[in-house]
């Protein structure tokens, strides 16, 4: 591999962390190196979200933009006497990209290597090798010979399982793929949104957070919203690539490389217009490209700041990535580096009369 700028390896860093949904610690840990050297404070809420603190004008608007520090993974629920593990999805899997492959548990004792399986198709009858495994049928096998074996290593119920996916640079270097890009991304942005600020006179308060709980329903983006009652609010994610084979343009618009997604609508909040036209005026001002996107389904951390305490305006700003919870996705650097461009010219201008604006014109 190429050698890792400091942007690329803080990405690295993020992406090789591991941490499913309630055991978010390491990532966090990571995500507290690179913030730190740019807040005036860093804290968690009670449920172990991230709050980077960075004051521009004492008195000034409260602006919170949040990435989750969460990743779709598995626990351990029950180990059989052969010494299989039995597991439990822990955010939205699709059981076509499951099977076959490899995941890290973490025990006490440390990590363990395992592949998920199950009966091999060649002892299928034929109506059942059309379909795909269902998630009940998979087991993890780490390679061991019974279940005291396993427990001798250190498995218990209710330890974490993470997919396996090394952070690499492609061929053409804009292109990264990793696990966890949902949402490892959110929190670099989160990170490099301070680091942009620094040094600089911006009138308000902005709060860098790495939410825990995401993909199992934007719990920690709730708690910490409630934590640090902000008035403007800015969920940063993934968003669908809608560029690969197969995709219509009716099902995902955006293409990788083309700027940030400005979220209109998903399944968790219709964002506020007021910052939508806000935040796209200053995107048309400064040529940051961008472009929009709207989702039946899914939802952000947005979803929950915005119905923070009597209500926050509150918006998503995505960036465009190939095949979301799977083991392996990618996306674009430039799209990375245009959200951060774009939010920080945004928080700029959000002074206590423009956000009073925003939110009451």
């Amino acid at each position: 591999m190429a050698q890792l700028d400091e942007r690329l390896q803080m990405l690295k860093e993020l992406t090789d962390a591991n941490g499913i949904p309630g055991n978010e610690r390491e990532a966090r840990d990571v995500m507290r190196k690179h913030i730190e050297p740019f807040a005036d404070e860093v804290t968690t809420d009670k449920l172990g979200s991230l709050v980077a603190k960075k004051v521009g004008k004492e008195d000034g608007p409260k602006i919170m933009v949040a990435g989750h520090l969460d990743e779709i993974g598995f626990m351990v629920t029950s180990i059989d006497d052969k010494g299989f593990l039995r597991f439990q999805t822990v955010g939205g899997w699709w059981e076509q990209v499951m099977l076959a492959q490899r995941v890290t548990v973490m025990t006490k004792k440390g990590n363990i290597p395992g592949v998920i399986g199950s009966k091999p198709p060649h002892i299928l009858p034929a109506e059942a090798r059309k379909k795909p495994v269902d998630k009940k049928d998979m087991f993890i096998d780490i390679g061991v010979a019974s279940k005291e074996e396993a427990l001798e290593f250190g498995v218990r119920p209710g330890d974490s399982i993470v997919p396996v996916c090394d952070f690499t640079v492609m061929k053409n270097e804009k292109y990264l793929m990793a696990k966890a890009w949902d949402n490892r991304i959110g929190c670099a942005i989160a990170i490099d949104v301070l680091r942009e600020l620094k040094g600089t006179n911006h009138p308000n308060v902005v709060y860098g957070v790495g939410t825990v709980q995401e993909e199992v329903g934007l719990r920690g983006a709730r708690t910490s919203a409630h934590y640090i009652k902000p008035d403007i609010g800015f969920g940063v994610d993934v968003g669908i690539a809608g560029d690969t084979p197969g995709v219509t343009e009716k099902e995902a618009l955006a293409k990788m490389g083309e700027g940030p997604q400005i979220v209109l609508y998903d399944a968790s909040m219709v964002s506020h217009k007021g910052l939508r036209d806000f935040v796209t005026d200053i995107a048309d001002e400064h040529n940051i490209p961008y472009q929009f996107d709207a989702m039946a389904g899914g939802g952000t951390d947005s979803g929950a700041i915005h119905l923070t305490a009597n209500g926050v305006p509150a918006l998503s700003i995505t960036v465009a990535t190939r095949y979301i919870h799977s083991h392996a996705s990618i996306l674009h650097r430039d799209d990375y580096e245009n959200t951060v461009k774009l939010i920080v010219e945004v928080i700029k201008k959000l002074d206590r009369d423009t956000v009073n604006r925003i939110t009451f014109d």
